[in-house]
């Protein structure tokens, strides 16, 4: 079995085994963050980057923006397919559940988790998951969402 790496086209699923996980490494939200999504995608609202205007709201701090979330959850986190990646961050953005807002300072943890590697008729044999968490600093789960994704067997050569 080889590890999936981020440049691989497609993943197939005789390259992995059920009940492996591949963990992400852990990312942590900060002010930095929360601009640069602001600046990028237009999304000017003053509650994701500035700080004097967030302490005013019941918040009392910046609060991410779910796409954020879902882009730092999902794209290099782990050794995934930039196919998968895309699949990833348009389904985070609309399908985490926030338990509380994500803050300045919580830190994302990913997994890529394979499921099941069974048969079937369409062609697809195993199942993978990726699964974000967001953690506030205390530890505290405040965010969580995955994202189930079919892989497909190796395509015969020549």
């Amino acid at each position: 079995m080889t590890t999936p790496t981020h440049g691989d086209a497609q993943l197939y699923f005789e390259d992995f085994a059920a009940g492996q996980v591949y963990p992400g490494q852990v990312r942590h939200l900060d002010a930095a963050a929360f601009r640069t999504f602001a600046d990028l995608t237009g999304d000017a609202h003053p509650i994701h980057y500035d700080a004097d205007y967030a302490r005013q709201t019941r918040f009392g701090a910046p609060v991410a923006h779910g796409l954020l979330v879902a882009a730092v959850g999902a794209l290099g986190a782990t050794a995934l397919s930039p196919r998968l990646e895309a699949s990833m961050v348009a389904f985070l953005e609309q399908g985490m559940r926030f338990l509380a807002p994500v803050l300045e300072g919580d830190t994302i943890q990913t997994a890529f988790e394979v499921e099941s590697t069974r048969p079937s008729r369409d062609g697809s044999r195993g199942i993978v998951r990726f699964i974000v968490r967001v953690n506030n600093g205390a530890g505290t789960c405040v965010a969580e969402g995955f994202h189930a994704y079919l892989l497909r067997c190796r395509p015969p050569a020549g």
